[in-house]
């Protein structure tokens, strides 16, 4: 079995591409859900949709995020209350856009959770209706949520995200919720068993970093570090998508593959960096893991295949 560390859209292309040469229902993706949040009284799981939804066949290619084909008339039709709703409401937003088809999936999430069950189950749920045949697990069925510190305040993170376009310099980020949460049953199970455990290019700072805070999982990746390979987010010093290389910088991190390095390299003892970051994997060994360099840009499905196969036998 592989387990997959994974958060957005970088992991869930990651999955595909792992998916493409192993047979899907041997891999087990532990999602990040600390990006969760409310919107329209909705339950919304990001990461948790971006996988599901790239597995499936259904993404956005463009936008990375959303279903292919998508439509927004509840958007534009909820935009018409805004003007008129009283200060201090936060009614009628439009600021996180959701489309007429996600809107389903978000519906249904909220109304089974409602009714007792848990996001596990609701996920599993979810899964099983797209027709995949991976195990899709969220981190932690309770309740934890990324904070990022702007101007000595804290925001949450969707509203640090999008809402402004994650434009603004963070000072810290924070996991509310972190020190009482759970792993998701299984889960420790699943990384205990894997013959391979991936960390997924994904923000090592609000993706991958909510999993490693999760009581019990950073000490349960050292034991098994062995069997741990981190495919790099950080391409020629910079994220192919979203903030991961000035949240480092502003953070404290080195915004490179080697800054990435120093904060795996007690839990993961493989890297794999990109090509075009051949000239660092020195300093990568260095710091006491082996390197692989391969092409880490996953433009094509055939690009994300090799890759898998790559990371993967970069264990094996």
């Amino acid at each position: 079995m592989v387990v997959v560390l994974a958060g957005g859209v970088g992991a869930a292309r990651m999955l595909r591409g792992i998916s493409a040469v192993m047979d899907p229902s041997r891999v087990t993706a532990i999602v990040n859900t600390a990006d969760d949040t409310v919107m329209h009284g909705l339950r919304i799981s990001p990461d948790l949709d971006t996988v599901t939804y790239t597995l499936a066949g259904a993404i956005d290619p463009d936008r990375g995020w959303g279903l292919v084909d998508e439509s927004w008339r509840a958007m534009e039709s909820l935009a018409r209350y805004t003007p008129h709703r009283p200060a201090g409401s936060s009614a009628g937003g439009t600021w996180f856009n959701l489309g007429d088809r996600d809107l389903a999936t978000h519906l249904y999430r909220t109304a089974r959770l409602a009714e007792g069950a848990t996001l596990t189950e609701v996920t599993a749920e979810i899964t099983c209706a797209w027709g995949l045949p991976h195990s899709i697990v969220p981190m932690t069925d309770d309740t934890v949520s990324t904070r990022v510190r702007v101007n000595g305040a804290w925001m949450g993170f969707q509203e640090y995200f999008v809402g402004t376009h994650h434009s603004v310099a963070i000072e810290a980020v924070d996991f509310a919720g972190i020190a009482s949460a759970r792993p998701t049953a299984g889960v420790t199970e699943a990384i205990e068993s894997a013959a391979v455990i991936v960390v997924a290019p994904s923000n090592p700072l609000v993706s991958i970093g909510p999993l490693l805070a999760l009581p019990g999982i950073r000490p349960l990746l050292e034991a098994r570090r062995e069997q741990v390979v981190a495919v790099s987010p950080i391409v020629a010093g910079a994220a192919l998508k979203g903030p991961a290389d000035r949240m480092l910088t502003e953070l404290g991190h080195e915004p490179s593959v080697v800054g990435v390095a120093r904060l795996y390299a007690p839990v993961c003892a493989t890297m794999v960096i990109d090509e075009q970051d051949a000239d660092r994997a020195d300093e990568i060994r260095a710091l006491g893991l082996r390197c692989v360099v391969t092409d880490t840009i996953m433009k094509t499905p055939e690009v994300a295949a090799a890759l898998g196969r790559t990371t993967l036998e970069a264990i094996s």
